[in-house]
Order: C-alpha cells, then sequence, then structure tokens
C-alpha cells in the first residue's frame, strides 16, 4: 500500500460488493473527542456474517470495529478519559471500544451503557450518517465522546490490543455474568471470544472443558488453559457454568443439559440469527438454574479486560491468536482469508 497524505477509509458497498478506498479530510474532534490512526485492526466474526449477508448492516458503510492504534488529535476542552480514569493525551496507544454512548438517558442511568437509547456502534453505521472515519477498516477513526478507550502500554502484541474493546471485554462480560466460584465450566466455542473467557476462568483455578468442532482450535483451546477440549458429540458431565460462545443454536439448546442443578448458564455467542430454544419452564424450576444474557459490555468490563490482558499478556500464546495481516488496500482478501482461514483473528493494517 502506498503511503497517503491523509485519511483514507474502505467503504463497503454491500453484499456482494467490494470495497473501495475513500480519501478524507482530516477532521478536527471536537470537544472530548480523539482521532485514532489505526495500527491494527482485527477482523471479527461478525463482520463476515455482514459481508455474507447473513447478519443485517447499513450499507454502504465502514465496517472493523476491533482496533488500537495511536491518538494524533483531541478536541479542545477537558481531554478524554479511559476506563481507568487515565487523561488521553496525543501519543497515547489506545484500544477502542466498539460503542459510544450519551451517558444521559435511562439505560445509561441505569448501568446499561451498551444499550444506550442513542447508542452509536463503530463499523456497524450508515457512511451518509457517521462519516467515513466510523470503522475500523480506516487508516484513522475519529473517536466520539462516550466511547470506552483503554490507554495500552507499548510492548502488548497487537494481538491482544487490537480486540480488547470487542472480544475481551465481552469474554469479561460473559465471565462476570456466571458470578464467582464456578468450579467446573462449560466453554461453548473456541473462536477468540471462547478461548479468552477459557483463559480468564483457568486464572481463577476453574476447571474448564471447551466444546468445538475444530481440532486445531481445540487444541488452542488447551494451550489457553482448558482441561479438556472436546468435539460437540462428546458426552460431558454437567457443569456448575455454561458459558455458550459460539452462537451455534444447538449450543444453546443443549445448555440445560450440560448445565448441573443450581448452576448459571451464559448465553453470548447467539446473537443473529436467532435460535428458538425448546427448554421447558420446569428445567429451569426445578434445576434452580439461572440464565443471562450478555451483548457487548460496560466500561468497566473493559477496564478489567485491559487490566488482565497486561498481567496475563506473557502466558497468552498471542501468535496462536492471530494469523495472515493484511494491507488495508486488501480489505476484500482479508476478509476472503479470515472465511476460509482456521486462524483465530485475521488483521488489516494501514501503510505501506
Amino acid at each position: 500500500m502506498t503511503a497517503r497524505r491523509g485519511p483514507v477509509a474502505m467503504v463497503w458497498p454491500g453484499v456482494g460488493g467490494r470495497h473501495r478506498a475513500v480519501a478524507v479530510d482530516p477532521p478536527e474532534p471536537a470537544p472530548a473527542e480523539a482521532l485514532v490512526e489505526v495500527e491494527l485492526a482485527t477482523i471479527c466474526g461478525s463482520d463476515l456474517h455482514t459481508v455474507a449477508g447473513r447478519r443485517p448492516g447499513p450499507a454502504p458503510g465502514v465496517l472493523g470495529h476491533e482496533t488500537v492504534g495511536r491518538v494524533v488529535a483531541v478536541g479542545s476542552g477537558p481531554a478524554p478519559r479511559d476506563v481507568r480514569g487515565r487523561a488521553v493525551s496525543i501519543g497515547d496507544r489506545v484500544a477502542v471500544g466498539i460503542y459510544a454512548a450519551c451517558g444521559d438517558c435511562q439505560r445509561c442511568h441505569r448501568g446499561l451503557p451498551q444499550k444506550c437509547e442513542r447508542l452509536f456502534k463503530y463499523g456497524h453505521a450508515a457512511l451518509a450518517e457517521a462519516g467515513p472515519l466510523s470503522g475500523g477498516y480506516a487508516s484513522h477513526v475519529l473517536v466520539r465522546a462516550g466511547t470506552p478507550l483503554a490507554v495500552v502500554p507499548e510492548d502488548l502484541p497487537g494481538a491482544l490490543a487490537a480486540p480488547l474493546g470487542c472480544a475481551t471485554a465481552t469474554a469479561v462480560a460473559a465471565v462476570s455474568a456466571g458470578g464467582a466460584g464456578a468450579r467446573d465450566v462449560t466453554v461453548c466455542g473456541a473462536g477468540l471470544l471462547g478461548l479468552l473467557a477459557t483463559a480468564i476462568l483457568a486464572g481463577r483455578g476453574a476447571a474448564v472443558t471447551v466444546v468445538d468442532p475444530d481440532p486445531g482450535r481445540r487444541a488452542t483451546a488447551l494451550l489457553m488453559g482448558a482441561r479438556d477440549a472436546v468435539d460437540p458429540a462428546a458426552e460431558t458431565p454437567p457443569a456448575d457454568l455454561y458459558v455458550e460462545l459460539s452462537g451455534a443454536p444447538a449450543a444453546a439448546r443443549d445448555a440445560v443439559a450440560r448445565t448441573a442443578t443450581g448452576g448459571t448458564i451464559v448465553l453470548a455467542g447467539t446473537v443473529s440469527p436467532g435460535a428458538p430454544l425448546d427448554w421447558e419452564a420446569q428445567d429451569l424450576v426445578r434445576g434452580l438454574l439461572t440464565v443471562r444474557g450478555v451483548h457487548n459490555y460496560t466500561p468497566a468490563h473493559l477496564a478489567e479486560a485491559a487490566a488482565w490482558t497486561e498481567s496475563a499478556a506473557a502466558s497468552l500464546p498471542a501468535g496462536a491468536l492471530l494469523g495472515a495481516v493484511h494491507p488495508l488496500d486488501d480489505l476484500d482478501a482479508a476478509l476472503a482469508d479470515a472465511a476460509r482461514s482456521a486462524s483465530v483473528r485475521v488483521g488489516v493494517v494501514p501503510g505501506a
């Protein structure tokens, strides 16, 4: 990719279309905003569903929402603060959260900013409304007020830093929803969400069994601290905590059968399309089961995710989590690679 004088964004025209590069005039951030130059964006499975037409997405638009980069400009007035309370300055390396919340609506006041009544989601917005620097598949992202940001150290591998604002923080939210003290845990799905949840839970002393059909991903789960990793057809003892992160309808339907009496079920992977469940009320009542739904996360979850990642980075197999890294100009090739690759994540980088 040749050097450019100003920002550039890759615009997705809709299902079946190819991305096109659009040059952008450098914006002036408004108060509490920041302009971040992208270092690395990783391709989340939700974008693969969008470009394939399995998940609705505004088009044209700029996709991508797992991003780490460098702050190159901030708005006037008080500096934005990251999720750990640090003032964000030019030159800081930051992981960008997936959303911006207003902070004033009823849901924000209830502690549900990820469900803000005026929610903005990076990589999920129409170009005409959000502008071109609204997704991670660009050389820069214009970070809006109300966006959770995490300042990260220079030595944190990009493979761990880029997904912080999506997969890692969501994994923390899913684990938190399961409560403390689970000894035996089943994690369904060895994508990045499941692998990170496995590492978090194993680090807390839980015996984690990972369920996934892919042998390579099961092997990676063992590297992340799983006690066992099995095919979905395998019989597994009911667990104190069942965390569904695969998005497979069968995995959600199997939740009750795979959860021990008095246990907790966390559903976080089945977002789109839906999966009708055939549980009976008595399954929950007689089983004393708790069911929690998790979608995205709060700033506190991102703060915990950043702290955990930094403390665990030396023991995490970052090289096993990121496969090929493509130039931004080759975004369509990168998406095709991610769709067929066995890699947990594929990356995209601006620059030469």
